[in-house]
Protein backbone atom coordinates (compact mmCIF):
# COMPACT_ATOMS: atom_id res chain seq x y z
CA UNK A 1 0.00 0.00 0.00
CA UNK A 2 1.36 3.22 -1.13
CA UNK A 3 1.49 6.38 1.58
CA UNK A 4 -0.51 9.02 0.71
CA UNK A 5 -0.52 12.81 2.14
CA UNK A 6 -4.26 12.25 2.60
CA UNK A 7 -5.57 10.17 5.40
CA UNK A 8 -8.74 8.11 5.02
CA UNK A 9 -11.28 9.50 2.65
CA UNK A 10 -10.04 13.14 1.75
CA UNK A 11 -8.14 14.28 -0.82
CA UNK A 12 -4.80 15.41 -1.20
CA UNK A 13 -2.31 16.53 -3.82
CA UNK A 14 -2.16 14.16 -6.10
CA UNK A 15 -5.58 13.01 -5.95
CA UNK A 16 -6.69 16.73 -6.88
CA UNK A 17 -4.43 16.27 -10.06
CA UNK A 18 -5.47 13.32 -10.90
CA UNK A 19 -9.34 14.29 -10.78
CA UNK A 20 -8.63 17.30 -12.60
CA UNK A 21 -6.75 15.54 -15.73
CA UNK A 22 -9.34 12.69 -15.85
CA UNK A 23 -11.96 15.62 -15.81
CA UNK A 24 -9.99 17.31 -18.29
CA UNK A 25 -9.86 20.46 -15.63
CA UNK A 26 -7.93 23.65 -15.31
CA UNK A 27 -8.82 25.74 -12.46
CA UNK A 28 -9.85 29.33 -14.26
CA UNK A 29 -9.68 33.21 -12.86
CA UNK A 30 -12.95 33.71 -14.63
CA UNK A 31 -14.32 32.01 -11.89
CA UNK A 32 -11.55 32.27 -9.28
CA UNK A 33 -11.24 28.57 -8.78
CA UNK A 34 -7.87 27.83 -6.41
CA UNK A 35 -8.82 24.32 -5.47
CA UNK A 36 -7.54 23.72 -2.00
CA UNK A 37 -5.22 20.65 -2.12
CA UNK A 38 -4.35 20.11 1.61
CA UNK A 39 -6.67 17.62 4.52
CA UNK A 40 -5.49 19.59 7.22
CA UNK A 41 -6.32 22.89 5.98
CA UNK A 42 -10.38 21.53 5.09
CA UNK A 43 -10.48 19.84 8.40
CA UNK A 44 -9.43 23.09 10.11
CA UNK A 45 -12.37 25.04 8.29
CA UNK A 46 -14.86 22.58 9.65
CA UNK A 47 -13.45 22.98 12.88
CA UNK A 48 -13.21 26.20 13.14
CA UNK A 49 -16.69 26.24 11.30
CA UNK A 50 -17.82 24.19 14.69
CA UNK A 51 -19.97 22.03 12.46
CA UNK A 52 -21.95 20.04 14.59
CA UNK A 53 -23.84 16.23 13.79
CA UNK A 54 -27.13 17.54 13.46
CA UNK A 55 -25.69 20.60 10.92
CA UNK A 56 -27.54 21.10 7.98
CA UNK A 57 -24.44 22.67 5.53
CA UNK A 58 -24.54 24.59 2.21
CA UNK A 59 -21.18 24.71 0.46
CA UNK A 60 -21.25 27.77 -2.26
CA UNK A 61 -18.47 26.17 -5.08
CA UNK A 62 -17.09 23.23 -3.84
CA UNK A 63 -14.63 22.41 -7.03
CA UNK A 64 -13.44 19.17 -6.83
CA UNK A 65 -14.90 18.33 -3.39
CA UNK A 66 -11.99 18.70 -0.89
CA UNK A 67 -14.19 20.68 1.64
CA UNK A 68 -17.37 19.23 0.75
CA UNK A 69 -15.88 15.67 1.95
CA UNK A 70 -14.59 17.33 5.34
CA UNK A 71 -17.89 18.67 5.71
CA UNK A 72 -19.79 15.02 5.25
CA UNK A 73 -17.62 13.56 7.90
CA UNK A 74 -18.63 16.49 10.77
CA UNK A 75 -22.61 17.19 9.13
CA UNK A 76 -25.56 15.97 9.11
CA UNK A 77 -26.14 16.60 5.77
CA UNK A 78 -24.06 18.83 2.63
CA UNK A 79 -25.84 20.27 -0.29
CA UNK A 80 -23.16 21.97 -2.75
CA UNK A 81 -23.80 24.75 -5.02
CA UNK A 82 -21.42 24.65 -8.06
CA UNK A 83 -22.05 26.84 -11.34
CA UNK A 84 -19.48 24.83 -13.46
CA UNK A 85 -20.87 22.20 -15.40
CA UNK A 86 -17.90 19.83 -15.26
CA UNK A 87 -17.71 20.17 -11.41
CA UNK A 88 -20.91 19.75 -10.73
CA UNK A 89 -21.63 16.65 -13.14
CA UNK A 90 -18.30 14.96 -11.13
CA UNK A 91 -18.60 15.88 -7.65
CA UNK A 92 -21.90 13.07 -6.63
CA UNK A 93 -19.55 10.32 -8.15
CA UNK A 94 -16.61 12.04 -6.17
CA UNK A 95 -18.46 11.77 -2.84
CA UNK A 96 -19.90 8.51 -3.99
CA UNK A 97 -16.56 6.66 -4.53
CA UNK A 98 -14.69 8.52 -1.59
CA UNK A 99 -17.32 8.30 1.13
CA UNK A 100 -20.00 6.00 -0.15
CA UNK A 101 -21.66 5.64 3.41
CA UNK A 102 -22.38 9.33 3.73
CA UNK A 103 -23.49 9.67 -0.29
CA UNK A 104 -27.06 9.62 0.56
CA UNK A 105 -26.55 12.89 3.19
CA UNK A 106 -25.53 14.93 -0.01
CA UNK A 107 -27.16 16.97 -2.33
CA UNK A 108 -25.85 18.77 -5.82
CA UNK A 109 -27.50 21.85 -6.48
CA UNK A 110 -26.17 22.87 -10.42
CA UNK A 111 -26.70 26.68 -10.50
CA UNK A 112 -24.82 30.20 -10.18
CA UNK A 113 -25.36 30.83 -6.35
CA UNK A 114 -26.40 34.44 -6.65
CA UNK A 115 -29.61 33.05 -7.79
CA UNK A 116 -30.61 30.23 -5.64
CA UNK A 117 -33.48 30.81 -4.09
CA UNK A 118 -34.19 27.70 -2.93
CA UNK A 119 -32.17 24.26 -1.25
CA UNK A 120 -33.09 20.54 -0.96
CA UNK A 121 -33.95 19.02 2.28
CA UNK A 122 -33.89 20.20 5.28
CA UNK A 123 -33.45 24.11 6.17
CA UNK A 124 -29.24 24.93 5.76
CA UNK A 125 -28.27 26.01 9.34
CA UNK A 126 -25.24 26.52 8.59
CA UNK A 127 -22.46 27.84 5.39
CA UNK A 128 -19.20 27.17 4.92
CA UNK A 129 -17.16 27.56 1.93
CA UNK A 130 -14.23 28.47 -0.13
CA UNK A 131 -15.56 31.31 -2.03
CA UNK A 132 -14.16 33.10 -5.66
CA UNK A 133 -12.75 35.98 -4.50
CA UNK A 134 -14.36 37.93 -7.38
CA UNK A 135 -18.04 37.36 -6.25
CA UNK A 136 -17.15 36.53 -2.70
CA UNK A 137 -19.39 39.49 -1.10
CA UNK A 138 -22.54 39.43 -2.90
CA UNK A 139 -22.71 35.73 -3.25
CA UNK A 140 -22.33 35.89 0.63
CA UNK A 141 -25.15 38.62 1.55
CA UNK A 142 -27.33 36.96 -1.01
CA UNK A 143 -26.90 33.06 0.99
CA UNK A 144 -27.80 34.98 4.20
CA UNK A 145 -30.24 37.05 3.15
CA UNK A 146 -31.93 34.26 1.40
CA UNK A 147 -31.80 31.45 3.99
CA UNK A 148 -32.53 33.01 7.14
CA UNK A 149 -32.24 29.83 9.12
CA UNK A 150 -28.05 29.94 8.27
CA UNK A 151 -26.95 30.42 11.94
CA UNK A 152 -23.29 30.07 11.28
CA UNK A 153 -21.14 30.72 8.63
CA UNK A 154 -17.44 30.48 8.05
CA UNK A 155 -15.99 31.70 4.51
CA UNK A 156 -12.46 31.94 3.23
CA UNK A 157 -11.63 34.72 0.82
CA UNK A 158 -9.14 36.61 -0.29
CA UNK A 159 -7.35 38.19 2.88
CA UNK A 160 -7.96 41.75 2.04
CA UNK A 161 -12.00 40.91 1.66
CA UNK A 162 -11.65 39.12 5.01
CA UNK A 163 -10.37 42.69 6.74
CA UNK A 164 -12.91 44.38 4.87
CA UNK A 165 -15.96 42.49 6.13
CA UNK A 166 -14.99 41.99 9.31
CA UNK A 167 -13.53 46.06 10.03
CA UNK A 168 -15.43 48.02 12.69
CA UNK A 169 -16.38 51.46 12.53
CA UNK A 170 -13.38 53.62 12.19
CA UNK A 171 -11.30 51.29 10.66
CA UNK A 172 -9.32 52.41 7.31
CA UNK A 173 -11.14 49.58 5.59
CA UNK A 174 -14.75 49.60 6.90
CA UNK A 175 -17.07 49.83 4.01
CA UNK A 176 -19.72 48.80 2.29
CA UNK A 177 -19.32 44.97 2.70
CA UNK A 178 -18.59 45.56 6.95
CA UNK A 179 -21.85 47.01 7.10
CA UNK A 180 -24.28 45.08 5.38
CA UNK A 181 -22.55 41.86 6.87
CA UNK A 182 -23.13 43.07 10.10
CA UNK A 183 -26.84 43.37 9.54
CA UNK A 184 -27.06 40.03 9.28
CA UNK A 185 -24.42 38.80 11.86
CA UNK A 186 -21.59 39.30 14.48
CA UNK A 187 -18.29 39.30 12.19
CA UNK A 188 -14.98 38.55 13.11
CA UNK A 189 -11.46 37.67 11.81
CA UNK A 190 -11.07 33.76 12.42
CA UNK A 191 -7.70 33.01 10.86
CA UNK A 192 -4.98 33.11 7.78
CA UNK A 193 -4.77 30.39 4.86
CA UNK A 194 -1.95 30.17 3.36
CA UNK A 195 -1.13 30.14 -0.87
CA UNK A 196 0.74 26.66 -0.69
CA UNK A 197 -2.89 24.76 0.26
CA UNK A 198 -4.20 25.67 -3.38
CA UNK A 199 -3.60 24.72 -7.13
CA UNK A 200 -2.77 27.05 -8.48
CA UNK A 201 -1.13 28.43 -5.66
CA UNK A 202 -3.09 32.05 -5.57
CA UNK A 203 -1.37 35.44 -6.10
CA UNK A 204 -2.86 36.44 -2.62
CA UNK A 205 -3.48 35.60 0.91
CA UNK A 206 -6.60 34.19 2.15
CA UNK A 207 -8.44 34.74 5.48
CA UNK A 208 -11.16 33.02 7.08
CA UNK A 209 -14.12 35.24 8.62
CA UNK A 210 -16.96 33.96 10.84
CA UNK A 211 -20.45 35.09 10.80
CA UNK A 212 -23.02 34.64 13.59
CA UNK A 213 -26.50 35.66 12.88
CA UNK A 214 -28.20 38.34 15.01
CA UNK A 215 -30.15 36.14 17.69
CA UNK A 216 -32.67 39.14 17.59
CA UNK A 217 -32.73 40.98 13.88
CA UNK A 218 -32.01 44.94 14.08
CA UNK A 219 -34.31 46.86 15.80
CA UNK A 220 -35.55 49.46 13.13
CA UNK A 221 -38.88 50.57 11.31
CA UNK A 222 -36.98 50.80 8.05
CA UNK A 223 -36.14 47.96 5.89
CA UNK A 224 -33.15 46.23 4.86
CA UNK A 225 -33.84 47.65 1.34
CA UNK A 226 -33.93 51.54 2.82
CA UNK A 227 -31.31 51.06 5.24
CA UNK A 228 -28.54 49.91 2.53
CA UNK A 229 -29.74 52.62 0.54
CA UNK A 230 -27.99 54.88 3.05
CA UNK A 231 -25.07 52.71 2.91
CA UNK A 232 -24.67 52.43 -0.46
CA UNK A 233 -24.71 56.29 -0.60
CA UNK A 234 -22.80 57.14 2.31
CA UNK A 235 -19.63 55.25 1.10
CA UNK A 236 -20.04 55.84 -3.16
CA UNK A 237 -17.75 58.99 -2.01
CA UNK A 238 -16.60 58.29 1.65
CA UNK A 239 -14.29 61.50 1.48
CA UNK A 240 -17.53 64.03 1.66
CA UNK A 241 -19.16 64.60 5.00
CA UNK A 242 -22.49 62.28 5.31
CA UNK A 243 -24.41 65.94 4.83
CA UNK A 244 -22.75 65.84 0.97
CA UNK A 245 -22.71 62.28 0.67
CA UNK A 246 -26.53 61.46 1.63
CA UNK A 247 -27.82 64.90 -0.60
CA UNK A 248 -28.91 62.65 -3.35
CA UNK A 249 -30.55 60.50 -1.05
CA UNK A 250 -32.37 62.75 0.41
CA UNK A 251 -33.22 64.82 -1.98
CA UNK A 252 -30.79 67.66 -1.17
CA UNK A 253 -27.98 69.07 1.36
CA UNK A 254 -30.13 70.21 3.68
CA UNK A 255 -32.55 67.03 4.27
CA UNK A 256 -30.05 64.66 4.58
CA UNK A 257 -28.77 67.31 7.47
CA UNK A 258 -32.41 66.97 8.81
CA UNK A 259 -32.14 63.66 8.46
CA UNK A 260 -28.72 62.82 9.99
CA UNK A 261 -29.37 65.79 13.00
CA UNK A 262 -33.24 63.64 13.65
CA UNK A 263 -30.81 60.45 14.00
CA UNK A 264 -28.46 61.74 16.42
CA UNK A 265 -25.36 61.64 14.00
CA UNK A 266 -23.28 64.61 13.10
CA UNK A 267 -23.70 66.04 9.39
CA UNK A 268 -20.03 66.19 9.42
CA UNK A 269 -19.60 63.03 10.25
CA UNK A 270 -18.28 60.45 7.59
CA UNK A 271 -19.75 56.74 6.56
CA UNK A 272 -16.99 55.26 7.90
CA UNK A 273 -17.36 56.26 11.54
CA UNK A 274 -21.00 54.98 11.99
CA UNK A 275 -22.36 51.54 13.42
CA UNK A 276 -24.95 49.89 11.17
CA UNK A 277 -27.52 51.10 13.81
CA UNK A 278 -27.26 54.66 13.25
CA UNK A 279 -27.20 53.55 9.47
CA UNK A 280 -30.38 52.12 10.01
CA UNK A 281 -31.70 55.36 12.31
CA UNK A 282 -30.68 58.03 9.25
CA UNK A 283 -32.95 55.61 7.18
CA UNK A 284 -35.74 56.08 9.50
CA UNK A 285 -35.66 59.50 9.27
CA UNK A 286 -35.93 60.24 5.59
CA UNK A 287 -38.50 63.01 4.56
CA UNK A 288 -40.90 61.77 2.39
CA UNK A 289 -40.47 63.32 -1.56
CA UNK A 290 -41.97 66.72 -1.52
CA UNK A 291 -42.59 67.03 2.16
CA UNK A 292 -43.61 70.37 2.47
CA UNK A 293 -42.74 71.35 6.51
CA UNK A 294 -45.60 72.55 8.10
CA UNK A 295 -45.33 76.18 9.61
CA UNK A 296 -45.63 77.17 13.55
Amino acid sequence: MTSSPTPDALLGPADIRELAAALGVRPTKQRGQNFVIDANTVRRIVRTAQVRPDDVVVEVGPGLGSLTLALLEAADRVTAVEIDDVLADALPATVTARMPERADRFALVHSDAMHVTELPGPAPTALVANLPYNVAVPVLLHMLDTFPTIERTLVMVQAEVADRLAAPPGSKVYGVPSVKANWHAEVKRAGSIGRNVFWPAPNVDSGLVSLVRRSEPLKTTASKREVFAVVDAAFAQRRKTLRAALSGWAGSAAAAEEALVAAGVSPQARGESLTVEEFARIAEHKAAPHQEKETA
